[in-house]
């Protein structure tokens, strides 16, 4: 059934530590990156090493991982020069070039033995992952996203993201509690270095863009450190969610070297913690001190305006004294000219009057009944009434007829005119 007589797994085990050792006798440069270290009591330090397809993703997936160790012999002085040069010890997140002894133990399986590491390399790959940062956010187009964003006149409700413990979170503090304005600060707490720096930051910044609308800014502060220390702020994912922040940024990562990425993506980047208040302590000020020249403007301005107004006032009351007294004199004249002319008026007008009331009085007596009777007519009165027709004195039985010098009654008896006779004198 099989080929070969089966092994056992120590004998499996033995071959493969043979022919690693046989294919990798001497020890070799490797790079990779850090991804867990821990020094345990007995002073050896462990590693896990790992290697990325895409190194600007925190989060992506290893294409390699292996364990290694240093052991205690070489720790302690490979740690004191890796931290001399760098500024810091070697820590998780941090490419590597490690010369290693490949090793494989029938029991423990497959590990390296790191006897050196190079922190050239590791300072030229910070200054490499920075420039690579850098030219993926210009080439994505939001290099200047927040920088772009309009910064409030008055500053005074700032979301801070730093760690409560940190130094320069408590200069921060102390720089603004001795200012003489009001600027509220709410802390979002976050890990400023280490491998969990560029995460957390990042978790707050989330949490400060679900309340944007409580805050004028946002501020990210950390003490000094060194270079290694600030690493995480060259990172990309963070230097994009910085980037594109809704809100602008101000930051305060305390170096006085090179500036971080992050720096440059902000909207305001200062030296340190220190600095940044001071900063929103010096537009406060500036702020106050516009309101005090506006304050002083506008008084110089009303000052002037009632003087201007005063004066018009003055030329306003001249005009109209000299108005009134030439409108009075005007009247006056007028007056006195109308003195002199009504009494003309009023006799013309009374002759006017007269004249007609004459002439009326000539017409009435013209149309007079008594003048007409004196001409030779008559009026024909029936039952009180003047009669204009024949047709009329048919049913009377007296007429009344009034003369010029005097009036006369007739009786008629039952004999009617008939139309026959209507032309002629009645009996």
């Amino acid at each position: 059934m099989f080929s070969a007589a089966p092994i056992p797994l120590s004998e499996l085990q033995r071959r493969v530590r043979e022919v690693l050792a046989e294919q990798f006798p001497l020890p070799l440069w490797i790079t990779a990156e850090i991804s867990e270290l821990k020094v345990n009591r007995s002073g050896h330090c462990y590693l896990e090493l790992i290697e990325k397809a895409d190194r600007t993703e925190a989060d992506g997936i290893p294409t390699a991982q292996a364990r290694a160790v240093v052991w205690r012999s070489v720790w302690p002085r490979l740690a004191s020069y890796f931290e001399a040069e760098t500024g810091a010890p070697p820590a998780a997140g941090m490419q590597i070039l490690a010369q290693v002894l490949v090793t494989y133990h029938e029991r423990y399986g497959f590990s390296l033995q790191i006897n050196d590491i190079d922190p050239a390399f590791t300072l030229g790959d910070m200054a490499r992952q920075r420039r690579e940062t850098i030219a993926r956010l210009q080439r994505e187009g939001v290099w200047e996203l927040n920088r772009l964003l309009p910064l409030p006149t008055v500053i005074q409700r700032v979301a801070v993201i730093s760690s409560p413990q940190a130094a320069g979170y408590r200069d921060f503090r102390k720089e603004l509690a001795a200012s003489p304005y009001r600027i509220e600060t709410t802390l979002f707490e976050a890990v400023m270095q280490g491998a969990g720096a560029e995460a957390s930051v990042i978790a707050a910044l989330c949490a400060v863009a679900e309340r944007q609308e409580d805050f004028d800014a946002a501020v990210i502060v950390r003490g000094g450190g060194s270079q290694s220390d600030l690493n995480c702020f060259n990172a990309y994912r963070l230097s994009a969610y910085i980037a594109q922040f809704p809100l602008p940024v101000l930051t305060g990562i305390g170096h006085d070297k090179d500036e971080s990425v992050a720096d440059l993506v902000a909207h305001t980047p200062l030296k340190t913690p220190t600095a940044v208040a001071a900063w929103l302590v010096d537009r406060m000020a500036g702020v106050e001190a516009r309101l005090d020249t506006a304050a002083l403007q506008l008084h110089d301005i009303t000052l002037q305006t009632m003087r201007r107004t005063e004066l018009q006032l003055e030329q306003l009351r001249g005009t109209l004294h000299r108005s009134a007294a030439e409108g009075l004199t005007r009247e006056r004249l007028r007056l006195e000219h109308l003195a002199t002319i009504l009494p003309e008026r009023v006799r013309t007008r009374l002759r006017q009057e007269t004249l007609r009331l004459q002439n009326a009085e000539e017409g009435i007596a013209a149309a007079s009944p008594q003048r007409i009777l004196r001409l030779g007519f008559a009026i024909v009165r029936a039952e009180g009434r003047a009669v204009r027709s024949v047709e009329a004195l048919r049913s009377s039985r007296s007429l009344t007829i009034e003369l010029a010098d005097g009036t006369c009654s007739i009786d008629r008896d039952d004999t009617s005119l008939s139309p026959a006779n209507r032309q002629h004198n009645l009996p």
